[in-house]
């Protein structure tokens, strides 16, 4: 358990998607993977204020268009399935119809209103649901079941870990809880990235609120992450309140808004890095921190454009402190920059002074390029925003991945 002083959160990392009471997960296996689990369900004992946001590309999966249905109805959700192995993406309309069937044979098993279901894929792109396996797994959901391990396992594609956390704080003096689980490791790239990401809390929350603050977060969060430039047809970042703890609802007029609105985007951040690490083949973290930019647009622009770099990935993969590399992302991210001001950082050392190399030591540079956490300052000199973005190194690795994804 971590406790940051400044807005009072406990971080447990050890929490899950249903440490938020009220809020119930599982998954099994059905047959769409080999030997590992592929169908899981989050579940709430009560209808509550949904909000998501999804991928920007143009190529959105049918699973997207059921939940965005769902949610559009009444901004409101008690149960999300979702399968691995197979994203039901670019499969017409019978995709579509696929997605729908999921959705209502779901919201039978649980006695539930259609609306009230989402619905997720993650995985192969081009075929169609074996929907005699999905038929099977919904009728192995148990909904007051709980086994949130299960239901991270079951999300994750190529990821080699699961990703959860929880965190919480107090509001009118109640301890809200708000947990998260995310899955996440290649075609992941600003905006948004081949990841399902989901979000409950027992906190009472307006709907419109939760939306707002979803965005907000979504824009800070997850859209500042990359693994290897592409973005995904199946990206969702979900969240539910359930209002299990019976406090006011929140909203931007509730008097401890900024409170929750910390420590929801704390959930995201930290799951967000746990997808950038967990990148295909990586072997590093790495962190880009752009600091004193004309505008916080601007900041985010020139952080994405260095983390998404792959010669600064493979660079730092290779313990090599060629800055170069850095200074020339900076270049191209169409950013007006001055050259003649801008400082570079590698964790502590400066490799960059006012646009012209800066003394250092090589052997130091490599050192600590060989660590498993990186971080890149990068000072533009032209104002007081800043951005962060994050990402991992490119290895060899990754190329045999998803060189093999579909055999």
């Amino acid at each position: 358990m971590i406790t940051t002083k400044k807005s009072e959160i406990k971080i447990l990392e050890q929490g899950h998607i249903t440490t938020a009471e009220g809020f119930y997960a599982g998954g099994i296996h059905c047959g769409l993977r080999r030997k590992k689990l592929d169908f899981g369900w989050l579940y709430s004992e009560t209808p509550a204020a949904a909000a998501a946001v999804y991928t920007q590309n143009s190529f959105q999966a049918a699973p997207l268009k059921v939940t965005q249905d769902s949610i559009g109805k009444n901004q409101t959700l008690q149960a999300v399935v979702v399968n691995s192995a197979n994203a039901n993406a670019c499969t017409g309309y019978i995709g579509l119809e696929n997605a729908y069937h999921t959705r209502k044979k779901t919201a039978e098993k649980l006695g539930i209103a259609e609306e009230l279901v989402g619905v997720a894929s993650t995985g192969l792109i081009g075929v169609q649901l074996p929907m005699e396996k999905i038929n099977h797994a919904i009728e192995q959901i148990v909904e007051m079941e709980n086994d949130p391990e299960k239901f991270e396992e079951a999300i994750l594609t190529t990821d080699t870990v699961t990703k959860h956390v929880a965190v919480q704080l107090e509001i009118e003096g109640k301890t809200i809880t708000i947990g998260g689980a995310a899955k996440g490791s290649g075609m992941i790239h600003p905006n948004m990235a081949t990841m399902l990401a989901y979000v409950t809390t027992d906190a009472a929350v307006e709907p419109d609120a939760l939306q707002q603050l979803l965005s907000q977060t979504t824009d800070k969060t997850y859209n500042m992450i990359t693994v290897d430039g592409d973005s995904s047809t199946n990206d969702t970042v979900l969240a539910m309140a359930n209002g299990k703890k019976g406090n006011t609802p929140l909203s931007e007029h509730h008097p401890e808004w900024e409170k929750f609105k910390n420590a929801f985007a704390a959930v995201s951040k930290i799951l967000a890095k746990k997808i950038a690490k967990d990148g295909e083949g990586a072997t590093k973290l790495i962190e880009v921190q752009v600091m004193n930019a004309s505008s916080t647009e601007n900041a985010g622009k020139v952080a994405k454009a260095v983390i998404s770099s792959n010669l600064v990935k493979t660079a730092i993969y290779g313990a090599d402190p060629n800055w170069g590399r850095v200074i020339c992302a900076v270049g191209y991210s169409e950013v007006p920059v001055d050259p003649d001001k801008v400082d570079v950082y590698l964790g502590h050392i400066q490799v960059v002074a006012d646009g012209l190399p800066s003394e250092f030591s090589e052997d130091e540079g490599t050192a600590y390029l060989e660590g498993s956490q990186i971080i890149v300052k990068i000072d533009l000199k032209q104002g007081s925003a800043e951005a962060t973005a994050w990402g991992c190194d490119l290895t060899y690795d990754y190329v045999k991945i998803n060189a093999s994804y579909r055999t």
